[in-house]
């Protein structure tokens, strides 16, 4: 199996590190412009079987010829490239896994639905942690239990020792981050699609030591499809981000105030858009290379053998030692990666545009976490 990754950033070097140390692909290209974060990713991964192709992603007949051939193609590049790369990867006759990030984008994607089948390629957005393990969670729920009244999907990417002003490290893109912040959340409830504006509804939130309690807040993107997909199936669906306590209201400030926006303001004649600023900030006044954790709860209420049972389905994973990938490389990545490798291993063989719970076998992904010790807990209780 040949797997052509776009995209040498963190979650590009750990798709790559797990496609080669954990997966049956016996050849992985991993493509980028950056010569430094090729380099690096080539650290990272600590294998020679790892080959690299220094290309601009706008360059679509350099990226066709690295691409041909390749049974998976997989997008670690922001979400706006997305659509691009699909018609791409259909074209080239290869399956298509992306992070997604973007509902408007996943829609596009959707629309090529006939053509994947025609291409005879299986292409599914949204596949790394939120979305993308959270909705393989969410079917396992529809595929367990009955009459299920709730899912609430709760996940924080954090540093293991917070430190002031926001307990906050950069696990990923500050401009994803923002955009999950500022961006409206789309919730199911009662079978319809609410929108919700993010940094609202803050709630408490227990964690096992020395987490404690959490607090956890609407955000956008996480839900994606699932309001879509299980509108006639779940009342109500929401997905709310975790963070040390204290961080929604800091954060909500600075969103207020209008630093989050993309419109430039001149100041001493110089535009400059207050995003911008901001993410030059965080970047710089943020670390990023501390230990950190991925925090993850997903609840729900439904039946099963006749009875009403609260289940909680829970992960906590750290950076791994060894490795050096960190959670949020682990817990993003690897579901990408086992993804690609149940299509080589024709798990997954249905040609078309899938969204993860859709496709994804549950059980199957559950097992090839622990198998790289990404562990999901599952707990049920009688309902009191």
């Amino acid at each position: 199996m040949h797997v052509c990754v776009i995209g040498a950033g963190l979650m590009g070097s750990a798709i790559c590190y797990d496609l080669l140390h954990q997966t049956l692909a016996d050849r992985v290209t991993l493509v980028d412009m950056n010569k430094d974060a090729l380099c690096h990713a080539k650290e990272i991964c600590g294998s020679d079987r790892l080959q690299t192709e220094q290309v601009d992603i706008s360059d679509e007949k350099k990226m066709k010829e690295v691409c041909i051939g390749s049974t998976v193609m997989i997008s670690a590049v922001p979400y706006f490239f997305n659509e691009t790369l699909t018609r791409m990867a259909i074209e080239c006759g290869s399956h298509f896994i992306d992070l997604g990030g973007n509902n408007d984008v996943v829609a596009s994607q959707q629309a090529l639905h006939d053509d994947a089948i025609d291409g005879g390629v299986t292409v599914i957005p949204d596949s790394g942690l939120a979305p993308g393990l959270v909705s393989v969670i969410t079917r396992d729920v529809v595929d367990c239990y009955k009459d299920v009244n709730y899912v609430k999907l709760r996940v924080g990417g954090l540093p293991v020792h917070p430190q002031p002003p926001l307990n906050y490290e950069i696990v990923f893109s500050p401009n994803g981050l923002i955009n999950e912040y500022v961006e409206d959340a789309v919730v199911l409830d009662q079978g319809k699609l609410v929108t919700k504006q993010s940094l609202t509804e803050v709630e408490l939130i227990s964690f096992p030591e020395p987490f404690g309690e959490m607090e956890a807040f609407v955000t956008s993107g996480g839900c994606s499809t699932l309001p879509s997909t299980y509108k006639d199936m779940i009342p109500y669906l929401d997905y709310k981000t975790i963070r040390y306590p204290g961080h929604c209201e800091k954060m909500k400030t600075f969103i207020d105030l209008g630093f989050g926006s993309t419109n430039p303001v001149v100041i001493n004649d110089v535009s400059i858009a207050p995003r911008d600023m901001m993410i030059h900030q965080l970047n710089k006044m943020l670390p990023k290379t501390g230990d950190d954790v991925v925090l993850l709860k997903v609840l729900t209420q439904a039946k099963k053998n006749g009875e009403l049972l609260d289940v909680e389905y829970t992960m906590i994973d750290y950076k791994d030692p060894h490795s050096t990938l960190t959670a949020m490389m682990r817990t993003t990545g690897f579901p990408v990666s086992i993804t690609a490798d149940l299509i080589g291993r024709k798990h997954i063989n249905k040609s078309g545009v899938f969204c993860p719970e859709e496709i994804v076998p549950s059980q199957l992904m559950f097992e090839e976490l622990r198998k790289r010790k990404v562990v999901i807990d599952k707990k049920e209780k009688v309902h009191e």
